[in-house]
């Protein structure tokens, strides 16, 4: 409705500009062409820039916030798109046996917080007998992801549900845009990958690449989205072939930034540090190139406001409840 909206205007606006003077008996077609190419290119990108300018401090809900429900599916981002403040649905993505993108941070069916589709719980014995890449997704659908509880997280949720395909996830939270009339939420999408692993947990970083992008530009949120990795293979890909996708670089190391930096090969839209690295020296050259900086995982009110005194560009918690809450 309001892309109709502004349609409207924008046409309308566009009819006033190009009315020949009164006295004219008519104006060159070519002319007039011409003029309402130039505008429409002039209110397109006005409009685009409008209406998805990424946060000034982007809150990000860790796996959808997963102190607070399970983690990376459905009802958690929806949960998290409730908490006034967040902009923001961090997520990991695997690779299915047949091919799909699916919602997970673990290369293994886990354990810890999983059941198997008979509601058992999985033998630690059998931690690597589930792995997403060796799997189609209809199995992987079957498991319990919700109801074991989870004692990282005691104050987690429990409702049964499942690891969600990409695709189906995308539907779901522009769904409840749309009809909640919420503002746009970002996507900050994980490619949980390694080189040591290329086959056996994950597909190749083209293959990985490919597949991800093509839901999302399916899905046509490109605009709404940030590629991140520890896997700098799968965005120094996107960097290339996609180079209008915002790209963040998470890294955990004793390097310094300059040495991140190249180490990457190209200045990402953010730099993505465990928060423990982070320091006033950090952010100050990120900013001067350009680059924000955007730590994980901080879920203390004592460390979140610590980062925010520092002037990083936003922070990843697992606990979007306690973000918000610091000034």
């Amino acid at each position: 409705m309001f892309r109709q909206a502004q349609h409207d205007i924008i046409w309308a606006e566009i009819a006033f500009m190009i009315q020949p003077p009164c006295k004219t008996p008519f104006l060159d077609m070519k002319l007039k062409k011409t003029t309402i190419l130039v505008l429409l290119s002039a209110f397109a990108v006005k409009s685009n820039a409008q209406e998805v300018k990424f946060p000034a401090f982007s809150a990000e809900a860790h796996r959808g916030g997963r102190g607070l429900m399970p983690e990376n599916t459905i009802q958690a981002m929806l949960n998290a798109m409730k908490i006034e403040g967040i902009t923001t649905l961090e997520m990991d993505t695997h690779i299915s046996k047949d091919g799909k993108v699916v919602v997970t941070h673990d290369d293994y069916l886990s354990p810890a917080f999983m059941l198997t589709p008979d509601g058992k719980d999985i033998p630690l014995t059998d931690a690597k007998k589930y792995p997403i890449f060796g799997m189609n997704y209809a199995k992987i659908k079957q498991f319990d992801l919700g109801t074991k509880y989870y004692d990282q997280f005691p104050q987690q949720k429990k409702e049964k549900t499942y690891l969600p395909l990409l695709a189906d996830l995308i539907d779901a939270v522009q769904y409840d845009i749309k009809t909640n009339k919420r503002k746009q939420f970002f996507y900050n999408i994980e490619t949980k990958c390694n080189e040591s692993s290329d086959g056996i947990t994950n597909p190749k970083p083209e293959e990985f690449v490919k597949l991800l992008m093509n839901v999302i530009l399916k899905k046509k949120i490109a605009d709404f989205v940030i590629i991140q990795s520890f896997d700098k293979r799968t965005i120094q890909i996107i960097h290339e072939k996609y180079p209008e996708i915002k790209t963040s670089f998470l890294v955990a190391n004793k390097k310094t930034y300059e040495e991140n930096i190249a180490d990457l090969g190209f200045k990402p839209f953010i730099l993505s540090p465990v928060w423990q690295m982070v320091n006033e020296e950090m952010v100050k050259k990120a900013h001067a190139d350009g680059v924000k900086i955007i730590p994980w995982t901080a879920n203390t009110l004592a460390d979140i406001q610590k980062l925010k005194a520092l002037n990083v560009d936003g922070i990843i918690s697992d606990y979007p409840d306690i973000l918000v809450q610091a000034n």
